[in-house]
C-alpha cells in the first residue's frame, strides 16, 4: 500500500498524475465520422474510419488519439485501448457542433417494425428458431477444454464425468442445495483460444431431469477481475427439459487470449433433485455472417425513450402484466419486445430508442485513457463502465438517460441498475471534471465494490452537473478486508435527486443526493466539500448504517444543502430535516461552515446553473486546489472559492 497523504496533499499528488496523462507524446492521431470508411487508413479527415467496431479492433498504441467528427452518431460500445504513463490513449472530438454521440440503442421507428399482438400488444424483435442440426465432430479444441464445478455458501451440487465419453464435456450434474443466486453453482472449461476479433459459436447438447430456464456461458477470464472476452449477441436464455436439446451462443472476442473460460450459472437455477446431463459442447471458430441479428433485440431492453425524450416506457416483469399504454415486457427468451399501445407504436410515438443492457464505454481494465468531448446516452447498463481501472481522465462529457437494465436476467428478481460512470473494484488515479450527467436510473457517479479485497484510493469528481439522477454519488466497499482513501467529491451542482425517469417505475425509489450504504471496509480521507446539495425526494444525505465514528471520518464543509421536504439527512440511525440542520452540525460535529437555502441558480428550470448575483454560494467554499471552473473561468473570483461547478465572474 502506498502511504497516505494528508488530504491538502492529494490534489497536488494527484495532479502530477493527471499532468503526465494530459501531455503526451501522442504516436499517431486517427478520425472517425460517420460518413468515413473502414477501408481508409484513418489518418486525416477526409480518411476517416467509420464505425466503432474498427476503432475497438484498430491496434492503438500508448500516445495515440482518436478523434469522432462532432454532429456524427454511432450506436454500439466503445471498447478503450490502454495507454501507459505519460502516454494515455486519448478519445475526443474534432470539428464542429455538437459533441460526438454514442448510443446504446436500436430505433423502432418504422411500421414495418412493429407486428400487432393480442391484447393491444406490439411486438418488434424475436430470435430466430434454433436448428436442431448434429453437432460437429469432437475436435480438439473440445478435447482440450478441462471441466469444473465451482459451489459456494449454501449450494451444494457433485458433477460425473460420464465413462468412456469422447467429449471432456460429458457429466451429469447433480444438485442437493440449489442456493440463492448464480454465482453459487458454477460449471467451468477452461483451455480455450481466442483470436481479437474472430467470431465463436457455441453448441450444447443438454437435458435436465426437471424444467429449468438457463443463461448460456459467459466467455471470461479465468481469475479475478473476471473480465469478459466478448461482444455481440449477449448471452440467451434457453428452456431445457428431460428431452435433449442443442442449444447455441455467438461470441466476438474482444482480445488475443491463451486461456478463457466459459463459466454456466447454475444457482438458484438448478433445482434441488435436479441433474443437468451434459453430452456435448462445441466451441468453433464461424463467420461473423452466421450470426443472426436481422431484427433481433439481442440483451434486456432496459428503458424506451419515445418521441425524442418526451416521456418513457414502463418495464414489466411479465408478459400478463402488460396492461396499459407504454408499458413494455422483453421475452429474455425469445429476444423480443412487446409494447403495449392504442396503435402502431410507430405511428404513435413517432421517434422510439430502445436502450439495451451494455456499457456505451466498456472500459474494464483499462488504465491511462482520457475522454473528451463526448456525448453518451440511451444505454441500459452504464454509461461508463468496467472494473479494476486506473490513471483515467473522463472530462467534458455529456451522459443522459442511462439504465434500467435487469440486473439478473434470472426470471424472479426485479432489480434494475445502470450507472452514469461507475469505477468498480480496485479503482485508482481516475477524475471525472466538468461532466454533465441527467437522467440516471442508479447513480450519476459512484465507486463501489463487493466480493473481492481491493483498495479504491486516488478518486476525483469535481466541477460536474448533476440533475434528475436518482442518486447523484453512491459509495459502498465490502468486505472488511477492503479499504477506500483519498476521495475528493468537489465543487458538484446535485439538483433534484430522484425527479428522473425510473423513479416512479423503480421496485424500490430512493432519491438521495450522497447515498452510502453498508459498506464495512475501512474508507478515510474523503473530502466532500463545496457542493450544492438542491432537493431530494427521499434524503440528501444518506448514511443509515454507518457508524459514528466512519461518519466523523469523511470531512465534509462548506456545503449549501436544501431540501424543503422530508428527512434531509439520515445517518448513524438520526435524522435531521432542514430546520435540524444546526442540531445536525452540533451533535455529529459535522460541516461548520455548510449552509441551507436555495442556491439561487440563472435559469436552472433552462438549464443554467450559473450562480445568480444574490447567491449565498458566492465567496463560500473553501480553497480545494481548484484551478478553473466547470466553464474554464479562473478559481477563485472573489474572496473565496464559490459553491458549485460554476465561479461567478
Amino acid at each position: 500500500m502506498q502511504p497516505l497523504l494528508p488530504l491538502p496533499l492529494i490534489g497536488v499528488a494527484l495532479a502530477g498524475c493527471l499532468l503526465a496523462l494530459a501531455s503526451p507524446g501522442r504516436a499517431a492521431t486517427y478520425y472517425v465520422s460517420d460518413g468515413g470508411s473502414d477501408e481508409a487508413d484513418g489518418l486525416a479527415p477526409e480518411r476517416a474510419w467509420k464505425s466503432l467496431a474498427q476503432v475497438n479492433s484498430a491496434p492503438l498504441q500508448p500516445g495515440d488519439t482518436v478523434l469522432f467528427r462532432r454532429g456524427s452518431v454511432w450506436r454500439g460500445s466503445l471498447r478503450p485501448h490502454s495507454g501507459a504513463e505519460g502516454a494515455p490513449v486519448t478519445y475526443g472530438a474534432y470539428g464542429d457542433g455538437p459533441k460526438p454521440l454514442f448510443l446504446g440503442s436500436v430505433s423502432r421507428n418504422a411500421p414495418a417494425d412493429w407486428q400487432q399482438e393480442a391484447g393491444g400488444c406490439w411486438s418488434t424483435g424475436g430470435a430466430p428458431p434454433e436448428p436442431q442440426t448434429p453437432l460437429p465432430a469432437v475436435d480438439d479444441v473440445e478435447r482440450a477444454m478441462k471441466w469444473g464445478l465451482h459451489t459456494e455458501a449454501e449450494a451444494k451440487a457433485s458433477r460425473a464425468p460420464v465413462a468412456g465419453a469422447e467429449s471432456p464435456a460429458a457429466c451429469r450434474l447433480e444438485c442437493a442445495a440449489s442456493g440463492k443466486s448464480g454465482n453459487q453453482i458454477q460449471l467451468i472449461a477452461t483451455g480455450l483460444k481466442l483470436d481479437q476479433g474472430r467470431t465463436y459459436r457455441l453448441q450444447m447438447s443438454a437435458r435436465c431431469t426437471q424444467p429449468i430456464v438457463v443463461r448460456m456461458p459467459s466467455l471470461m477470464s479465468v481469475g479475478p477481475p473476471w473480465t469478459g472476452y466478448s461482444t455481440g449477441p449477449a448471452l440467451r436464455v434457453r428452456r431445457l427439459g428431460p428431452e435433449t436439446t442443442i442449444v447455441s451462443q455467438y461470441y466476438t472476442a474482444t482480445a488475443t487470449i491463451e486461456n478463457a473460460r466459459l463459466t454456466l450459472y447454475l444457482g438458484g437455477i438448478l433445482p434441488a433433485g435436479a441433474a443437468l446431463e451434459i453430452d456435448r459442447v462445441s466451441f468453433t471458430a464461424c463467420p461473423a455472417e452466421d450470426v443472426p441479428t436481422e431484427g433481433v433485440l439481442p440483451v434486456d431492453v432496459g428503458n424506451i425513450i419515445f418521441g425524442g425524450e418526451q416521456s418513457c416506457g414502463v418495464k414489466v416483469w411479465k408478459r400478463e402484466d402488460l396492461k396499459t399504454q407504454g408499458q413494455y415486457w422483453y421475452d429474455r427468451e425469445f429476444r423480443k419486445l412487446y409494447l403495449v399501445s392504442e396503435t402502431n407504436p410507430a405511428l404513435h410515438y413517432n421517434i422510439i430508442e430502445c436502450a439495451l443492457t451494455g456499457h456505451i464505454v466498456n472500459q474494464g481494465g483499462t488504465s491511462w485513457v482520457v475522454y473528451e468531448n463526448l456525448a453518451l446516452k440511451y444505454g441500459a447498463a452504464h454509461g461508463f463502465g468496467g472494473g479494476s481501472t486506473h490513471h483515467l481522465i473522463i472530462r467534458d462529457c455529456d451522459i443522459a438517460w442511462i439504465g434500467g437494465a435487469d440486473q439478473y436476467g434470472d426470471g424472479h428478481r426485479t432489480v434494475r441498475f445502470g450507472n452514469g460512470i461507475e469505477f468498480w473494484g480496485a479503482a485508482h488515479d481516475n477524475l471525472v471534471e466538468r461532466c454533465r450527467l441527467w437522467e440516471i436510473y442508479d447513480a450519476a457517479l459512484t465507486h463501489q465494490n463487493g466480493g473481492a479485497v481491493v483498495q479504491e484510493y486516488n478518486l476525483t469528481y469535481r466541477h460536474n452537473i448533476i440533475w434528475n439522477s436518482e442518486y447523484s454519488f453512491e459509495y459502498w466497499n465490502r468486505p472488511e478486508a477492503s479499504e477506500t482513501y483519498n476521495i475528493r467529491f468537489i465543487n458538484n451542482t446535485c439538483l433534484n435527486a430522484g425527479h428522473g425517469w425510473g423513479h416512479a417505475q423503480r421496485p424500490d425509489p430512493s432519491g438521495r443526493h450522497l447515498c452510502f450504504y453498508a459498506s464495512p471496509a475501512r474508507a478515510h480521507d474523503t473530502l466532500i466539500a463545496n457542493n450544492i446539495f438542491y432537493e431530494a425526494t427521499k434524503n440528501a444525505f444518506y448514511a443509515p448504517q454507518w457508524s459514528p465514528e466512519a461518519v466523523a471520518a469523511l470531512q465534509m464543509d462548506h456545503n449549501l444543502w436544501f431540501q424543503q421536504e422530508g428527512v434531509m439527512v439520515s445517518v448513524c440511525g438520526r435524522s435531521y430535516t432542514l430546520a435540524d440542520f444546526a442540531k445536525y452540525q452540533s451533535e455529529l460535529a459535522k460541516e461548520p461552515h455548510s449552509i441551507t437555502g436555495d442556491p439561487r441558480l440563472v435559469a436552472p428550470e433552462q438549464g443554467d446553473y450559473r450562480l445568480a448575483p444574490d447567491s449565498p454560494c458566492r465567496n463560500a467554499g473553501m480553497d480545494v486546489g481548484a484551478v478553473r471552473d466547470f466553464a474554464g473561468t479562473p478559481v477563485p473570483q472573489g474572496a473565496a472559492p464559490d459553491i458549485g461547478a460554476f465561479e461567478a465572474r
